[in-house]
């Protein structure tokens, strides 16, 4: 099964989709304490099997801005396998991020009742003026529905951090 935002919902989950976004006004001090400030998880909204999204611009503070659906179906794709009660979780790139990645993380193996918390960050050139926007993407991913709405604020049972340094 495949989802951008989740195309199937076969899968009993909730995923959380966390996008912070920024420009080289906020690299350096003060906006970077500004960004890095930002959260990468929020209470949800209820805990039946959805996706939820916020982005978090610069241009906005940082304050989160939610969305029912995810803009990110063509940059984005995560591979679920349920087999034996277990959830493997893989989150795809496309040729469309930079920097490229060659190598990956393996997916990641969730129990009922497990989340992941999958990070990885990117920068894109305007088009209108080459500049560099910068974005980090965490995926909050909860296998098995969650009883409690803070699950997100939480420590993940696994977590996946592709950062590396942008230029």
């Amino acid at each position: 099964m495949l989802f951008g935002c989740i195309v199937s919902v076969d899968v009993d989950v909730v995923a959380q989709w966390v996008k912070t976004e920024w420009t080289k006004k906020s690299r350096g001090m003060p906006g970077a304490a500004l960004r890095n400030a930002a959260p990468v998880g929020f209470v949800l909204p209820h805990v039946s099997p959805a996706v939820h999204e916020a982005c978090l611009y610069e241009r906005y503070d940082f304050k989160p801005l939610w969305s029912d659906e995810s803009d990110e179906l063509d940059r984005w794709t995560v591979q679920l396998r349920e087999d034996d009660g277990v959830l493997s979780v893989q989150l795809q790139e496309t040729v469309w991020n930079r920097p490229r990645r060659w190598t990956r993380p393996a997916p990641v193996r969730l129990a009922r009742g497990e989340w992941v918390r999958w990070q990885i960050n990117h920068r894109f050139g305007r088009m209108y003026d080459g500049a560099w926007t910068y974005r980090l993407t965490t995926l909050n991913l909860a296998y098995g529905t969650p009883t409690d709405a803070k699950v997100f604020l939480g420590t993940p049972t696994r977590r996946v951090d592709e950062r590396i340094h942008l230029s």
